[in-house]
């Protein structure tokens, strides 16, 4: 990982990894392209010829030490690695997808810089059902600590959820974990937070359910992460605003976007390009 100062704040970055990576694969001439999967596409189990399985997962490992510095890569990282166990050509052509986006933006990275405040704020977001293969659906979520992104994750649900209201509860479960524990380290660093903590979620039926202190029985499939919630944001530890889709930062870690979306959103994580 390379650090860049400057007036601006301090820049973390990968671009030589990123280019011996591209020179090893044969992909430095190759053609960029904007985003790195195609919109509305998914991967499925053994979808054309079986690929050699140690080639894919050591190029695969590769990406996902990329995408400590590569928000932008993580959802497609997160989708090419769920075959490591069975590669086939089709998910070796989405690889290849990736180096080609790797390729437009080798410098790219993100920025640290001063806001004035110390603010933890989160977002996060589900995918329901998005898995042709099993059907489960993905969490995602991104954390800001003084409006710099902090932390990040894409993963499938380990159960299939019964409702989009169900896998955005589970998404907001886990993206109020790991406010709790930003906050646990900033007090152990000594430094001061600005409570409550905001999570962000585009989900009106989710954020009513928490709201609503009436219990049914289309909520007894959620019924635990419901009181998880509801308990820290009675304490006043988070509060859950609502925020519209074209502002749900999130959307890049669960679901293959275009490039009209794709970019902004690559702008607001705080990434740029060193040579920009």
């Amino acid at each position: 990982i390379e650090v860049a100062h400057s007036p601006s704040g301090v820049f973390l970055y990968q671009r030589k990894y990123t280019l011996d990576l591209l020179t090893e694969t044969g992909m430095l001439g190759c053609k960029p392209i904007d985003t790195p999967l195609e919109p509305n596409t998914h991967l499925k189990g053994q979808e054309g010829d079986p690929v050699d399985k140690g080639s894919y997962q050591r190029l695969v490992g590769r990406l996902i030490y990329l995408s400590h510095t590569r928000p932008d890569i993580t959802f497609a990282v997160s989708m090419v690695s769920q075959y490591m166990h069975d590669p086939h050509s089709t998910h070796l052509e989405a690889v290849y997808r990736i180096l080609r986006y790797l390729k437009s933006a080798p410098g790219r990275g993100i920025l640290f810089s001063k806001h004035g405040h110390w603010r933890v704020d989160c977002f996060t977001d589900a995918d329901w059902a998005g898995c042709p293969d099993d059907r489960k659906s993905t969490s995602g979520y991104c954390t800001f600590v003084g409006g710099n992104l902090n932390s990040w994750k894409s993963k499938k649900q380990s159960a299939v959820a019964r409702s989009s209201a169900e896998a955005e509860f589970r998404a907001m479960a886990h993206g109020i974990c790991e406010l709790l524990w930003v906050r646990g380290l900033l007090q152990d660093l000594g430094l001061p937070t600005d409570p409550p903590m905001r999570l962000y979620c585009d989900n009106k039926s989710a954020i009513s359910i928490v709201h609503n202190p009436v219990q049914h029985d289309r909520t007894k499939h959620i019924e635990i992460d419901r009181h998880f919630i509801k308990e820290k944001m009675e304490a006043g530890v988070i509060c859950i605003p609502f925020v519209k889709s074209g502002s749900q930062l999130a959307d890049i870690f669960t679901k293959e976007l275009g490039f009209k979306i794709f970019n902004p959103i690559v702008s607001k994580l705080g990434m740029s390009n060193i040579y920009a």
